[in-house]
């Protein structure tokens, strides 16, 4: 089976103690992937309806994905369009035949998809990163050799790191992990960190500190004299059953190890993982998919002061995507990271950046094949330079690929030497630039003018105003058909945009160019800012994702506040919008229980809104209990997922 690979950044169910379960679909939602796939292939076999099968189907391929069964997951994609599921098992399945490297088949599958969401601008990334993908395969560089390293086990190892002189330290779920419990999301036992002696091949348990447990540990790494480890665990949390991953210090005191405890700036609700440390110990680099950042998982780095450290800051645009970006490792002033959202082969790609003398970074460079698959590759790290006379570098990474011994496995790379080559003549001076397009687009939903619907994809939206600032002079252009707007920007400045449209929401949205490297084999630099406007749905009532309460309370989680404090900006863009908040629970209670609960509720947003600086003059606050249910279903037969729909918090355009 094929683990996922960035595990211990994923919100994950706690499953330490759960029982195996016997049913596919609720093995699905708990997310006992392992467990769900033949239970659900026994249900599809038994399906006579068409469309049944094909929910059945979806759910097997989803399975598998998560598992990283590549063959099989395509295979029941596929399956679960041709029984009428719809989009998204085509958009799944084109992205795994990306994976596979069936570039050809995916790229025919993208465009398929843009064509039947009715907008070819969503895959058009998609489609040119499967022909870049193809041309690097036909010329790999041939003086890297790659192969699997002799201490892998049957089961997922991965993020190696350099430890003392001949030896590495890894994340392994192997049968020797700490703990009885099985991990139902694999199958296979939680991971812990172990040592692997390069020149024996054998593995121990890491077992100075007081690291591995019976949760999920990994990704560590070393202070450079050895007396300080950060590294990542798994909570699950005090009010949610859900497992939250935080990066945990322990050093040395009086010769003992103290007891790992969370990094100060560590908030609740938010993945944190995969910590790097500067060579002088005084900066972290870290990932987490905290949502002020740019999307999906982000790098962060924070500094040590006199005082201890100081609060996180996300790293430039030039490294950060709307996808994810994971797994950072330094080597001298270069940094090695994965990531899914720039150009690459299909999953997870290793790129590597460089500071240059003017204390920027690079444009990423993708190290391409034969390190680089369109599986999953990351974790890279330098284990030794010119070790012999042939081989100039040796490093290892992680990759799901296929040939390997488990899900994910730990891969050697050995760059050989090659004759230098003669001194270049120097260049003339290049000419830097750097271009910004911004798009603005607007929502497909799968029920036209359906905004709870399943969300399709993006089209760009004609005829939409753009308002900017640029060196003192404000602009306003109207983009065209492409809703593209096109500009020449400058180094080290911030452009602010307001994009509007009658009948949508005004939005915000900026751009900085501070920190973006001036590559001189790249002169010329594009970026691409998207602006979504929404559509203005007047008396309709639109559900607020991830706003959810504390059972029998009222009080605005933390996990809650993104969610307000977007539509509280919004509200602030859009002055003459007011609405109505509000608040529906399930139909567990009595119904004026639950009334006097979701009025409160309700009130609680207004409040917060007020409080973000919303007059109340524009707020209303609208309990609704359990009098109008999103799944009407008789209650002693609702599932947990049916009564978590149930409770919802919404708002509706009043004028």
């Amino acid at each position: 089976m094929r683990m996922i690979s960035f595990l211990l950044l994923s919100l994950i169910p706690f499953l330490l103690s759960a029982q195996k379960i016997r049913d596919g679909r609720l093995a699905f939602e708990r997310k006992q992937y392992a467990v769900a796939a033949p239970l659900l292939e026994k249900e599809y076999n038994k399906e006579k309806s068409r469309v049944e099968r094909g929910k059945l189907a979806f759910l097997i391929a989803e399975s598998y994905r998560a598992m990283h069964e590549s063959p099989q997951s395509i295979r029941w994609y596929g399956i679960a369009y041709d029984n009428q599921y719809g989009v998204d098992a085509l958009r799944e399945y084109a992205y795994a035949l990306k994976r596979d490297q069936q570039y050809d088949a995916a790229m025919n599958s993208f465009k398929e998809l843009g064509l039947e969401i009715g907008s070819p601008y969503e895959y058009r990334k998609e489609i040119t990163a499967c022909e870049i993908a193809q041309a690097w395969l036909k010329d790999p560089d041939r003086t890297i050799t790659v192969s699997p390293a002799d201490f892998n086990s049957n089961h997922a190892d991965y993020a190696p790191i350099p430890f003392g002189k001949d030896k590495l330290i890894f994340t392994s779920d192997r049968s020797s992990a700490t703990g009885d419990d099985t991990y139902y999301w694999t199958g296979t036992n939680f991971s812990d960190l172990f040592v692997a002696d390069l020149k024996t091949q054998v593995v121990t348990p890491l077992e100075t500190p007081p690291v591995n447990t019976d949760r999920n540990e990994g990704t560590a790494i070393f202070s450079t004299d050895g007396k300080e480890l950060f590294f990542t665990r798994c909570f699950t949390s005090e009010k949610r059953s859900d497992q939250y991953c935080k990066i945990l210090y322990t050093h040395q005191e009086d010769g003992a190890w103290t007891d790992p405890l969370p990094l100060p700036f560590v908030k609740d609700f938010i993945n944190y993982g995969h910590p790097a440390l500067s060579a002088d110990g005084q900066t972290l680099y870290f990932s987490s998919n905290d949502p002020d950042g740019w999307g999906g998982y982000d790098l962060y780095y924070v500094e040590r002061g006199a005082a201890g450290w100081d609060e996180p800051h996300l790293m430039s645009r030039a490294i950060n995507t709307p996808g994810n970006e994971q797994f950072p490792y330094f080597d001298g002033d270069t940094l090695y990271f994965a990531s899914d959202g720039h150009p690459g082969m299909g999953g997870l790609d290793i790129f590597k950046i460089f500071k240059m003398s003017n204390g920027n970074w690079s444009s990423p460079y993708n190290l391409k094949p034969p390190i680089n698959s369109g599986a999953d590759d990351f974790g890279f790290c330098i284990a030794d330079r010119t070790p012999d006379q042939d081989i100039q570098l040796r490093a290892y990474f992680s990759s799901n690929r296929d040939g390997g011994l488990g899900s994910d496995d730990i891969y050697l790379a050995e760059k050989r030497k090659t004759v230098t080559p003669p001194p270049v003549k120097p260049a003339e001076p290049v000419v830097y630039q750097l271009f910004l397009d911004v798009y603005v687009l607007e929502k497909i939903f799968q029920e036209p003018g359906n905004p709870n619907s399943t969300l399709l994809g993006r089209k760009p939206l004609k005829g939409a105003v753009v308002q900017y600032s640029d060196n003192g002079k404000t602009l306003t252009k109207e983009v065209g058909e492409d809703g593209l707007l096109s500009l020449e920007i400058r180094e080290n400045a911030t452009y602010r945009f307001l994009a509007s449209k009658d009948g949508y929401w005004n939005k915000e949205a900026s751009f900085s160019s501070a920190g973006l490297g001036m590559d001189p084999t790249k002169p010329v630099q594009r970026y691409e800012l998207e602006i979504v406007l929404d559509q203005k749905y007047v008396d309709t009532e639109i559900i607020l994702e991830n706003i959810y309460y504390d059972f029998d309370r009222w009080e605005i989680r933390p996990d809650a506040e993104p969610t307000l404090n977007r539509l509280a900006k919004d509200l602030e863009l859009n002055p003459e919008i007011r609405i109505r908040l509000g608040s529906h629970t399930d139909c567990r209670g009595t119904a004026r229980y639950n009334q006097e609960l979701s009025q409160r509720r309700a009130q609680s947003a207004v409040e917060y809104l007020i409080a973000k600086g919303i007059s109340p003059d524009r707020l209303q606050a609208t309990g609704y209990g359990e009098e109008f249910p999103a799944v009407d279903c008789i209650c002693s037969d609702c599932t947990e997922a049916q009564h978590q729909t149930n409770r919802r918090t919404t708002f509706t355009i009043i004028e």
